[in-house]
């Protein structure tokens, strides 16, 4: 039977790893701490996005990295406990926003409470059953005395057998609880590609049993995502055959990759036209497409792409800013960084108020959220494809080379091409003639011009006439973006000393034209000037 899922149709996903977001020590230290109560400090940040649904990855009581599990029922110590993280989910839910977990069902860690008590009775523990592989007369290098299966070969993490009923009620009476006592939207199943398929089918159906909305989505790195997809298993799949083109289509200036790939998966006769796929340019176990990208001037492009392919978006927590973060061959934590919401590090405000535009874009076109896909022209540093759905016909135009250059495409009839990034206006009489700025895209809907979209603040705050304003008194100027009193827009990179006075001058780019550095004295920087009779900063702190 099929289910009315549009909400995720509806969707911009965000995805945080919370034990590195948090600030958490790597080996848990049994010390409660309310770290991940700084998510509330950021849900003005997912709404300036557009984002209404957040992907946790695993929050539950671990060893270490949250994919040993030590309990299922209890969220990490290092994060914090049960009645906190319910606070997190209802502020959530109270601003539009779902929330996803992250099922780690696959395996366990070696102090999750059944593999302890097989170490400690052997033969005689009545969970010998609950484990893959398990055998006596052999040993592992921990010198337990016998052996069992690890995920991927990996023996901290513990294979769990999903063909044991006990196993599957234990799990299963997880997910119920998180479902009844925290209203949680959905999950994601890691290490889906190993895992049982009849466990997928008796999760999904006392899932939706509960929640007809509910969302299951597993992680796949590769194979046939129908496999697992499907009306009796998951409603979707990690799209990783897009997350590899996504990037390296740009990097090779060759748009004939990636538009290869989604033509495969969801052109006409596409093998994925029937899954909504969970599409990502990063995420905690793969290196930051800031690092991976060559140009960073092709980033806006990579996530006009994100935002307009087919399946629903998801950025991972600090892309928005264009960190960067890569693997190294014994760790992943520099993927995984402590954020402050206040001093995000190197950032990159024009591609956050890019992605913060194309939040808005994609809410506002069904065509972007529900329709087809076809590709319309395709060349090594050009691409444009159609996304059409009842009512709505889309063009999305792509160039990544260094110079401009005129793409021309058939349209399906005549009117105008209004750009929605630009608010450019194009007349056709069934062939468009676009000029394209370097490294930049185009968001065009087929109409009369008249399409409109409100990039104004998500809620605007209440004004009170002839409110008296507070006193305002000189701030310290730090990192980050502030907006003059005359409307210009600037990066504050540092605080500098004049070699010779020893004065102190604020370091600060433009966040247009030319991105040309200046300086000016701190004190003048920070002053607080008289403007039509109201005192105001000189220059005012934006985020």
């Amino acid at each position: 039977m099929k289910l009315d899922m549009n909400w995720t149709r509806e969707a911009i996903m965000y995805n945080i790893y919370p034990l590195g977001f948090a600030g958490a020590p790597r080996e848990n230290d049994g010390k409660l701490e309310y770290r991940l109560d700084k998510i509330f400090d950021w849900i003005d940040n997912f709404k300036r996005l557009g984002i209404n649904t957040v992907v946790f990855n695993p929050v539950f009581q671990s060893s270490r990295h949250g994919y040993d599990t030590i309990d299922y029922y209890k969220i990490d110590c290092r994060l914090g406990d049960n009645e906190s993280f319910k606070k997190i989910c209802d502020a959530l839910h109270e601003n539009g926003i779902r929330v996803v977990l992250d099922g780690v069902f696959n395996h366990v860690g070696r102090d999750f409470f059944a593999f302890k008590d097989v170490q400690q009775f052997r033969e005689g523990s009545q969970y010998c059953s609950w484990f893959m592989n398990l055998n006596f007369w052999g040993n592992n290098h921990y010198n337990d005395g016998f052996c069992y299966e690890g995920w991927a070969g990996h023996i901290d993490l513990v294979k769990l057998n999903l063909d044991n009923a006990q196993v599957v009620d234990h799990l299963i009476g997880a997910v119920k609880y998180w479902i009844e006592e925290f209203g949680i939207d959905g999950l994601r199943l890691d290490a889906a590609d190993v895992m049982n398929r009849n466990f997928f089918r008796q999760l999904r159906s006392v899932c939706l049993s509960m929640r007809p909305d509910f969302w299951l989505y597993g992680e796949i790195v590769g194979g046939n995502y129908n496999a697992i997809a499907n009306d009796d298993m998951l409603h979707s799949v990690t799209n990783y055959e897009c997350y590899k083109g996504i990037y390296s289509s740009h990097n090779d200036h060759n748009y004939f990759e990636i538009a290869h790939s989604l033509n495969r998966q969801f052109g006409d006769g596409g093998i994925y036209r029937n899954i909504y796929t969970f599409n990502f340019a990063d995420n905690h176990d793969v290196n930051r497409v800031a690092s991976m990208v060559k140009e960073k001037e092709h980033l806006k492009n990579i996530y006009t792409l994100l935002y307009t392919m087919p399946g629903v978006p998801c950025i991972y927590y600090g892309s928005e800013w264009g960190i960067k973060g890569m693997r190294t061959r014994t760790s992943d934590y520099e993927l995984r960084p402590c954020l402050d919401i206040n001093d995000i590090p190197d950032p990159n405000y024009g591609l956050y108020d890019h992605i913060c535009k194309l939040g808005r874009v994609r809410k506002a076109l069904s065509a972007l959220k529900y329709g087809d896909f076809r590709n319309t022209v395709i060349r090594n540093e050009q691409l444009v494809y159609r996304r059409s759905c009842e009512g709505q016909t889309v063009y999305v135009a792509f160039n990544l080379a260094s110079s401009p250059f005129t793409v021309e495409f058939n349209t399906d009839g005549g009117g105008k091409l209004k750009d929605l990034l630009s608010s450019d206006c194009f007349d056709t009489d069934g062939y468009a003639r676009i000029p394209l700025e370097p490294f930049s895209s185009r968001i065009m809907v087929l109409g009369d011009g008249s399409f409109e979209v409100d990039f104004g603040e998500e809620e605007a705050s209440p004004v009170v006439a002839e409110a008296p304003s507070p006193e305002l008194t000189p701030e310290p100027v730090r990192r980050g973006k502030y907006r003059h009193f005359k409307g210009g827009e600037y990066e504050v990179i540092g605080i500098a000393r004049d070699s010779e006075t020893l004065e102190e001058v604020v370091v600060y780019r433009a966040l247009y034209g030319n991105e040309e550095l200046w300086v000016r004295p701190r004190s003048n920087f920070e002053e607080i000037i008289e403007r039509d009779g109201k005192k105001i900063r000189r220059f005012e702190r934006q985020y």
